[in-house]
Formats: C-alpha cells, sequence, structure tokens
C-alpha cells in the first residue's frame, strides 16, 4: 500500500515538466510512472497545477533563542511550509547566544525542538578568536559555517579578519564543508556619513558594489590557497560575477546565491524614508538587478535564498525613515516561490530553472542533493503543489511569519502555492495547516 499517490499533468522531474503519477511510500518516493498503480485506493489528481519538489532556503535567520520576539522557530516554519519551503537552514547570528560554540548549539537544538513545521538545518558561526569551536561544531552537526567580513549588526558577532580565515579555512576545508560568507570589506578609511538620513540613494551608495568585489577577491585568494569551499551570500553587486567566473574557471572552489529581492525590487523605485527595503548589500539599480538575472540564467549565480532577516517594526525606523537607524533587513520567507516567479516568468524563465535555483541548488550547498530537491525514486517525498497561473495580492494577514513588515505589501504575485508535503504527509493545504510539527532538525551523517 502507498501513503501518498499524486497524478498530474505537470510533475517537474528531472527530465522536465511531464504528465506522470508520484507514489510514496513511507516518506519516500517509491515510483514516478506513468500510471496509477493497481491497489491505490485513494489518488490526487492535481490537474494542471505543479508539482515540484519542496522548496530548500538555506538563508534564514530565525532568532531563537533569545530574540524569539523577531521571530521564531515556530513562526518562521509555518510561514515556510504556507510558501512551499520543506528544509530550511538557520544562520548562526541574531539569535542569543550566537551559535559559535557547541554549547550555544545545543541550545539552540533545544529550542528548536518541538517546534518545527518544516525540516531545519543549522550554519555554524565563524568569529574572531572561536576556531577552536570548529571541530565540536562539525560533530554536533552543523551543515557549514558564516562568516562577515564587514559588522553583522549584532555585537555578538563581529566581523573576522583575513587572519581569522587563515586559521578557520584549513578546519573547514578539512571536513569538506563549505565556508558562507556576508561579503562586503568596509575599507579602512571611512566615508563621510549620510547627510540625509531619509535618501535611499545616499543608502545606497554608501555601500557601494566596490565592498563586495573586494571582499569577493579576497575570498577566491584564500579559497585556492587553502582548497575551502566558499559560498558566497546574497550578492548584489553584478560586477562581480566576473570575478567569480574567472575564479571558477581557474578550479576554485566557489559558488553564489542572490536574493529575490535584488530580483524583483529597483532601486530606482524605492521611496526615500521607506526603510523596509533597507537590507546590506542594498538593493541595486535596475540594469544591475538585470545583469544578476543573465548572471543567474548562466549558471554563474548558483541558486536564490530569502536572507529572511526580520525584526520587530520599531527597530525599522518607518516613523522617521532613517535608514542609517533601521535595522537592516527584508522578511519575505512566505514569499520565495512567488517573488521569484513574478519576476522570472516575464523573462521567460521556465518553472525547471526555478526548481534549480530554489530546490536543486541549495540541496547541493546543503549536502542534501542525494535525497531532498528532485521528484526521482529514492527522494524524500518533500513536495509543492502550486499554480503558476493563479494570483494573488500580498496582504499582512495572509502572512505567518511573527512581523508582517515587508516591501513586498501590496505586491501583486502569480504562483500560488496550494499544498506542501513533507515525506508525504499534506502539512499545508490552502491556508490550513493539517498536521503540525512535523520538522525534524537536519544535521550532518543524520538519517533525516
Amino acid at each position: 500500500m502507498s501513503d501518498l499517490v499524486i497524478k498530474g499533468n505537470n510533475i517537474l522531474t528531472p527530465g522536465g515538466l511531464q504528465p506522470g503519477v508520484v507514489v510514496v511510500r513511507d516518506g519516500v518516493i517509491f515510483s514516478v510512472t506513468d500510471s496509477v498503480p493497481d491497489g491505490s485506493i485513494a489518488v490526487t489528481d492535481i490537474g494542471d497545477r505543479v508539482l515540484m519538489p519542496g522548496i530548500i532556503d538555506p538563508h534564514v535567520h530565525i532568532n531563537e533563542p533569545g530574540r524569539a520576539d523577531w521571530e521564531g522557530f515556530a513562526t518562521a516554519t509555518r510561514a515556510a511550509v504556507a510558501g512551499g519551503i520543506t528544509t530550511l537552514v538557520d544562520m548562526p547570528l541574531n539569535a542569543s547566544p550566537v551559535t559559535t560554540t557547541v554549547k550555544a548549539f545545543e541550545e539552540k537544538l533545544q529550542a528548536a525542538a518541538a517546534q518545527l513545521h518544516c525540516n531545519c538545518g543549522y550554519w555554524g558561526g565563524i568569529v574572531p578568536g572561536n576556531s577552536h569551536e570548529i571541530e565540536g561544531l562539525v560533530q554536533k552537526g552543523v551543515l557549514g559555517f558564516k562568516a562577515f567580513l564587514t559588522h553583522s549588526g549584532i555585537e555578538e558577532f563581529p566581523n573576522v579578519t583575513a587572519a581569522d580565515l587563515e586559521m578557520a579555512m584549513p578546519v573547514i576545508a578539512r571536513h569538506q564543508l563549505p565556508l558562507l560568507v556576508h561579503c562586503e570589506l568596509t575599507p579602512e578609511i571611512q566615508q563621510p556619513g549620510q547627510d540625509n538620513k531619509r535618501s535611499y540613494r545616499q543608502y545606497m551608495a554608501s555601500r557601494p558594489p566596490l565592498w563586495e568585489q573586494a571582499a569577493i577577491a579576497l575570498l577566491i585568494h584564500l579559497s585556492e590557497l587553502y582548497q575551502c569551499r566558499v559560498h558566497i551570500v546574497h550578492l548584489s553587486a553584478a560586477a562581480a560575477a566576473d570575478q567569480i567566473l574567472v575564479a571558477r574557471q581557474k578550479g576554485v572552489a566557489i559558488t553564489a546565491e542572490t536574493a529575490q529581492h535584488y530580483l524583483y525590487f529597483n532601486a530606482e523605485e524605492i521611496p526615500d524614508g521607506n526603510t523596509s527595503f533597507k537590507c546590506a548589500p542594498p538593493i541595486r539599480e535596475r540594469d544591475n538587478n538585470q545583469q544578476l538575472w543573465e548572471a543567474l540564467k548562466n549558471g554563474i549565480i548558483d541558486f536564490v535564498a530569502t536572507d529572511h532577516s526580520p525584526a520587530p517594526p520599531e527597530l525599522k525606523y518607518l516613523d522617521t525613515g532613517d535608514f542609517t537607524a533601521a535595522w537592516g533587513g527584508i522578511a519575505s520567507l512566505q514569499l520565495a516561490l512567488p517573488a521569484l516567479w513574478t519576476a522570472g516568468r516575464v523573462r521567460g524563465i521556465s518553472i525547471p530553472q526555478l526548481a534549480q535555483w530554489l530546490c536543486e541548488g541549495p540541496a547541493i550547498l546543503t549536502g542534501l542533493q542525494d535525497r531532498k530537491g528532485k521528484i526521482e525514486e529514492g527522494y524524500d517525498a518533500d513536495l509543492v503543489v502550486w499554480d503558476p497561473e493563479r494570483s494573488f495580492t500580498v496582504q499582512a494577514d495572509g502572512l505567518y511569519h511573527k512581523h508582517k513588515l515587508t516591501p513586498y505589501i501590496n505586491e501583486t504575485l502569480y504562483g500560488v502555492v496550494e499544498q506542501t508535503y513533507l515525506k508525504g504527509e499534506k502539512v499545508f493545504d490552502e491556508g490550513n495547516f493539517p498536521h503540525a510539527n512535523k520538522g525534524e532538525n537536519i544535521l550532518r551523517q543524520s538519517n533525516v
């Protein structure tokens, strides 16, 4: 007997979109066939809707323990499954304590217990002076490590220098794990302050593309020196794409992601004083963002991740519109699929391309490519059913993350997530959550 049988006209397999039947047994895809197998009692027919692998978002700030008033596991993972995300990876900062020690990681796992609506993995953090914690964090099951080359915004998570990375990278490389880096290298001579604190143009100019390019050049050098896998998070400066391409051609193990907001929004359309758009690096001009699309389509950028980074509304300083004081982060976890699809469909992006950027690419970074990110025999039955032709207008009361502030409010997006399955069990169904807390911790070398 099968746990689940889904029949549809648009099943996304490694061979592309095609009619088919997906049979699930014991939470795993048993077969992908042309017809319903004999003895199937109940068959879910999704018609022309798309069946896609569950989305993997490897860049999410959950902030628990310690700052669950910003975002907690229960609210973040509920928003995730409502957006078709079946696996996410939590960033090591914003929680208190930050995930830079074994003890802090144990506290993080305890906080997550029994609160997960989707699967959750974890990145460890690299900060000055914690290289002795790397081995222990690896043994506890982190999927890799994250570092900042500029101030993170969290005092407990200071940025590293090249000297810090030279201590950490050989250890990380020995375990063949990725080092994720926020690549902005701040010059020693500080730039003049922003005289019009409400000006988005001035905020954008205060974090120029050159900061990203300088940081990426350093990481390419160190990656080559220590044979350590490096992953550039939330790339916003399209000018850096050539550096990444050249490095890869030389055999450097470097990958990159960008975020939905860099592909959806353009600086020309951001009003002064609207700090809901503040993020770091900043959303740049239309021409730059079009070049990001080209780098993504050409495979220089590997995939797209939300960098979901919410904060209490008062920290966004919407009343004053002060870009210099506002917390830098965009909340968008639930909108990962529709935001990217809406921006991509007008550029001729296909659904298989979308799945490459939301499912397969992130699975490779996180080491889950042998069991997640594809609809194929033997893979976990983490699935999403969505309608690419349906649209909706983003409203606060339809969002499940803790604080509803997001620049996507009132945007009309295409791509409505209708059902989400976790190991063949329906965890989201058109606004309902029929089976709660079915997510599990994903630890390196575990069997999740």
